[in-house]
């Protein structure tokens, strides 16, 4: 089975799990989030030991997963984590590398690995946002805004591998990843603003009510297609450094969480960040 089945039969079975626990919303979803960012931690601090570090992985893992949850508790008003309670989490981190990994643990490598890890798993949280955001009216409205930018990611890494395989010749970065190219790079790009059109057309218009100029389109597609890249050449360039292939083998024939939320991971922020300065109600 090649690189480009796998991934679409990925996508046919992921996709439908996906929204439908986006759809729900809630604790369902903070849960789901929760249960990913932990995995996801674990399988970077896994591949850190490969690499020689020595993380605070319990630790680390339970505060990745803790943080999806954080979030919904502060959608719901019951919990709010202020600047001082962010400080002194991060501070009994650095206090608890004392006791866990002593002078002879590398302590300064311990406990900046182990933050690292958190901070990257704990990124697929932007999902809950996006989920809730102000411009997404009831449940429908938040699946649909939450599924564009990943649609877009999709179409990015359907489009850059199919790209690559016909036309690539030049490597992108071949001490990364050797087998991006250039072509797959901008045909990713292509392919993104034809997915985006599409989903705006067929989903975000009748479903979320929402739309996007055409330069929107054009502009929105681009920033989340190069974020994604980005973010699957960051996630190359960690496996090379702990010198394996995979960040994990949880799912038998793709890898592990991060090998397939790699482009996400570095999408979803992006997506929150930019994409309420093109949305627009839809017209009728």
């Amino acid at each position: 089975m090649s690189e480009l089945t796998r991934r679409i039969l990925f996508a046919l079975v992921g996709a439908p799990l996906t929204v439908a626990i986006v759809y729900l919303g809630g604790w369902i979803l903070a849960t789901a989030l929760g249960a990913l960012a932990g995995i996801a931690a674990w399988e970077l601090f896994r591949m850190a030991r490969s690499g020689g570090s020595n993380p605070m992985s319990t630790l680390g893992i339970v505060l990745a997963a803790s943080i999806p949850l954080f979030v919904h508790a502060h959608y719901l008003g019951v919990f709010t984590m202020s600047l001082a309670g962010t400080a002194v989490i991060f501070l009994a981190l650095i206090g608890s590398v004392i006791w866990l990994r002593g002078v002879e643990g590398k302590p300064l490598m311990s406990v900046s690995v182990t933050l690292f890890g958190v901070l990257y798993a704990a990124l697929v949280t932007f999902i809950y946002p996006l989920r809730y955001h102000d411009y997404a009216v009831g449940a429908l409205a938040g699946t649909a805004l939450v599924m564009f930018p990943i649609g877009v990611t999709w179409g990015t890494d359907i489009g850059a591998y199919a790209f690559g395989r016909m036309f690539g010749k030049r490597k992108l970065m071949p001490s990364v990843s050797p087998g991006k190219t250039v072509a797959g790079a901008i045909g990713g790009v292509i392919a993104a603003i034809a997915s985006c059109w599409f989903y705006v057309t067929v989903f975000l218009k009748p479903f979320g009510h929402l739309a996007l100029t055409p330069i929107g389109m054009i502009l929105f597609a681009i920033a989340i297609s190069i974020a994604g890249q980005t973010g699957d050449l960051a996630e190359s360039l960690l496996k090379r450094d702990a010198g394996v292939k995979d960040s994990s083998s949880l799912l038998p024939g793709h890898g592990g969480i991060l090998d397939r939320f790699d482009s996400l991971l570095f999408a979803l922020p992006v997506a929150y960040l930019i994409v309420g300065y093109f949305l627009l109600p839809a017209p009728g």
